[in-house]
């Protein structure tokens, strides 16, 4: 673990956990105990960040940011941009793109341990992709070797070459056979994203593609290629349940939990029982547990801090929901909402859009969470006011929180091109946070 750590204790062998420690354990493995970089980050800082996390969901929204460059904001500030596209789509690459936690950039030393899933593709890949498989081979035979000959080519430019417009196969898609051909290649690890213009995707071959060392690393067992898995999921939670350990590379009960116990008999994993969770922990066995977390973060709803939504609230007492396919009249919180970090607790909601015409970053909607928002004095029977500390302390956290989170908001503007911040009369923070940003 990096040196720059706040001071740390390691469990001791009682094995006991406290709800607290948990949440900074799990802060600490995501990369919030690491300071920001004090200047431009560079490539060091984004293999820091890779290492902790392990990898960046992908996402299509694009109301402020698309969600996979948001996590690298959030743990660095500031970062150009162009440091994540040449990781993951120039030559030399470090990334590259596949389905893990669903549609994800990994680090490319990795593809080995997915080959099991590539391999499954004729039997869990999505319906029509299956379908397609099985029913017309020699459309799927087609498309790789339209892409063997031609070199990277989109969706559609191949869908172009390939007839005209078929029926749609769902409700929400428009794939052509050659879409779905081309999909299938994907999940199979027979073709794989060599770089994406305006978002879409251009396909090539994967050994055209990938760096040659890894195309020859041995496929290893797929007991061999979970169990490696979960110890990627480990580290990057620091503190988790089965089930957490599992849906971070989406796996299957039947392969995890033989991987669990194998991680536990090794001791790369140590049981632990954390207050307030019914479910035994596993602790990675190099995690630390840092006195304090002192981080500042908007996190994107697929961060990996917060995507798996169940362990979120066991870690925060935080509910938290995407409200992008509810009908507006009945959100809560608005459209693309962001939870807000501060200090080691999630503190607020903040509902963002890049108004990129108008060059302003429009929030219409910040919400704060209990924590953030002080209790009434509450006097005891001779009339004193023993909360009154407290309460005034709270006042403190919450104005501090509110003033950071305006810093925040102001560094994301700056960092997406946009002029100004302008927040809509809308949820129990609107006002301070306006005030905040006024004060400026």
């Amino acid at each position: 673990m990096s040196s720059t750590l706040p001071a740390a204790r390691r469990p001791g062998p009682t094995q006991t956990l406290s709800a607290a420690e948990a949440r900074r354990a799990a802060l600490a493995a995501q990369g919030f105990a690491d300071p920001r970089p004090a200047g431009r980050p560079g490539p060091r800082a984004l293999r820091r960040v890779l290492d902790r996390v392990g990898l960046f969901q992908i996402d299509s929204v694009n109301v402020l940011v698309r969600s996979h460059y948001l996590p690298l904001f959030s743990r660095l500030g500031a970062y150009p941009v162009e440091l994540l596209e040449r990781a993951a789509y120039r030559p030399q690459r470090q990334l590259f793109e596949y389905w893990a936690h669903e549609a994800s950039l990994l680090p490319v030393e990795v593809q080995p341990l997915l080959r099991w899933r590539m391999a499954q593709a004729a039997d869990h890949a999505w319906g029509g992709m299956r379908r397609i498989a099985a029913e017309k081979p020699e459309v799927v035979a087609n498309v790789r070797a339209t892409i063997a000959e031609r070199g990277p080519m989109t969706a559609g430019e191949l869908e172009a070459e390939n007839g005209p417009r078929a029926p749609r196969s769902g409700p929400w898609w428009d794939w052509r056979e050659s879409k779905l051909a081309l999909e299938y290649l994907f999940w199979a690890g027979e073709v794989t994203t060599v770089d994406r213009r305006n978002f879409e995707r251009r396909y090539d071959l994967t050994e055209r593609v990938l760096p040659p060392e890894v195309i020859a690393t041995p496929t290893p067992e797929p007991a061999d290629a979970y169990r490696e898995l979960i110890r990627i999921s480990a580290r990057a939670l620091g503190v988790a349940t089965e089930p957490d350990l599992r849906d971070y590379f989406r796996l299957k009960p039947a392969q995890s939990k033989p991987a669990v116990a194998e991680l536990v008999e090794e001791g790369a994993l140590v049981p632990v029982s954390v207050e307030g969770w019914r479910d035994v922990a596993y602790l990675a066995a190099d995690a630390r547990v840092p006195r304090r977390v002192g981080a500042t973060a908007l996190l994107s709803p697929f961060d990996s801090l917060v995507w798996f939504r169940p362990r979120t609230e066991r870690l925060f007492d935080f509910h938290y929901r995407l409200e992008i396919y509810t009908p507006a009249e009945r959100r809560i919180h608005g459209y693309y909402v962001l939870p807000f970090l501060f200090r080691g607790q999630l503190v607020g909601r903040v509902d963002l859009k890049a108004d990129r015409a108008a060059g302003v970053l429009r929030v219409p909607g910040v919400f704060g969470e209990p924590v953030v928002l002080a209790d009434p004095l509450v006097p005891d029977g001779d009339g004193e006011t023993p909360a009154r500390g407290a309460a005034a302390r709270r006042r403190a956290f919450a104005a501090d929180a509110v003033a950071a989170l305006a810093v925040e908001l102001r560094s994301l503007a700056g960092w997406l091109g946009l002029d100004s911040v302008q927040v809509a009369p809308n949820g129990d923070l609107a006002v301070p946070l306006t005030a905040a940003l006024a004060a400026g």
